[in-house]
């Protein structure tokens, strides 16, 4: 019979690699440190630029271009490498905060991060083409605010709407984003939400994530010459709503606006400090970055009532306050339809057939959605 020689020693360095085998199996991979990302573009005193890329691989990319051409162009992929756009620098401005509405605006809130859902609705609703390239026209796509945080594509869906703006005014259209609180959070350094992805990348680059966002970066321009607080036809649009407080002051919205640029890097106190207005703005409780009472009544949000909500629309002659910032299960209305929320789970309504926005034709307004056709609101 034939024999085989076997070590105690070997049979227990098997079942050690064996039991720590059975240990990490069915563990989740670690999250790669450097996920696809930008890219960031920064700029330098001496006029030349940093731009900031991170690719499929994870590989690290950051040239320094001398000058950037006026008509610089560059790719953006998303961190799956499912999506991938073209994007050329334009010059840009403050929008108007009161414009006429366009026969068609569509109007959605708090991306996110999530690009898979933000393409995926403005596919449905005729935005945009498989090209990522303005379709709408003459029409106006409204974004209430929120691309930072929760997600993994929060560069390019920034990029992507940074580009439609230019192509939809190409077009005689409109495509606005307003500020949301979690841009302000961000640019003044609360990282508490931001997916690790965009943390490890500051490690990297030896820099808080928040100074990717700053004056002297292309979209922290940018962002900074966005409202917080619009009006488009009769529809007054704000990230979390206006409170009793908010009737009470005596500045106008395009202050309140050109106030919101002037201190987004400032942390909580210096924005305190800075003005009353600048305090008000960014109030946790009434401001309009954050107020949640037009739409829960419970005490501690300090919810309008009904003849406060009357006041505000005769105030500024609108029909309705369109809000995103409190997620709901799909879209609803408020104060007999008088304010209308449009923040919902991006995914999970996407999955199960529920509404992700309104469409607002002429003085119809319907709910707008992933796969099917846009459907009154009831």
């Amino acid at each position: 019979m034939k024999k085989y020689l076997f070590s105690w020693g070997t049979a227990f360095l098997c079942l050690l690699v064996s039991g720590l085998l059975l240990l990490t199996s069915g563990k989740e991979k670690p999250e790669k440190i450097h996920d696809a990302d930008g890219p960031y573009i920064l700029y330098r005193e001496d006029g030349s630029a940093r731009m900031v890329t991170v690719g499929l691989k994870g590989e690290l990319k950051d040239k320094t271009y001398k000058t950037l051409p006026s008509d610089f162009s560059f790719p953006v992929v998303s961190h799956k490498g499912n999506h991938r756009f073209q994007v050329t620098l334009h010059p840009f401005e403050r929008p108007q905060w009161r414009m006429p509405q366009a026969d068609s605006m569509l109007v959605i809130s708090d991306p996110h991060g999530n690009l898979d859902c933000f393409v995926s609705v403005l596919k449905n609703n005729g935005v945009i083409n498989d090209r990522y390239e303005w379709t709408f026209g003459k029409n106006q796509l409204v974004i209430i605010g929120d691309v930072f945080d929760r997600g993994k594509d929060v560069l390019p869906i920034f990029w992507l709407i940074y580009k439609l703006e230019k192509e939809a005014a190409d077009a005689g259209g409109q495509a606005l984003f307003m500020l949301g609180n979690h841009e302000e959070m961000v640019l003044r350094g609360d990282l508490r939400y931001v997916k690790e992805k965009y943390k490890a990348l500051a490690d990297t680059l030896h820099m808080p994530y928040q100074d990717l966002w700053k004056e002297d970066s292309e979209l922290g321009r940018w962002l900074r010459t966005r409202n917080l607080i619009g009006i488009v036809g009769d529809n007054l649009i704000v990230h979390a709503g206006l409170s009793a407080d908010f009737l009470e002051r005596e500045e106008d919205i395009p202050a309140m606006n050109e106030e919101i640029g002037k201190y987004l890097s400032l942390d909580r106190k210096g924005r305190t400090e800075a003005s009353p207005l600048s305090a008000f703005v960014y109030d946790t409780k009434t401001g309009p970055f954050w107020y949640r009472g037009m739409v829960y009544a419970a005490d501690r949000y300090q919810p309008v009532g009904r003849e406060e909500v009357v006041r505000l629309l005769d105030k500024f002659g609108v029909s309705r306050v369109l809000v995103g910032h409190t997620i709901f299960d799909d879209v609803f209305t408020f104060h007999q339809r008088r304010i209308i929320s449009v923040n919902v789970d991006n995914k999970e309504n996407m999955e199960k057939g529920r509404g992700r926005g309104i469409l607002i034709v002429g003085k119809d307004i319907f709910v707008i959605y992933d796969r099917k056709q846009p459907q009154p609101l009831r």
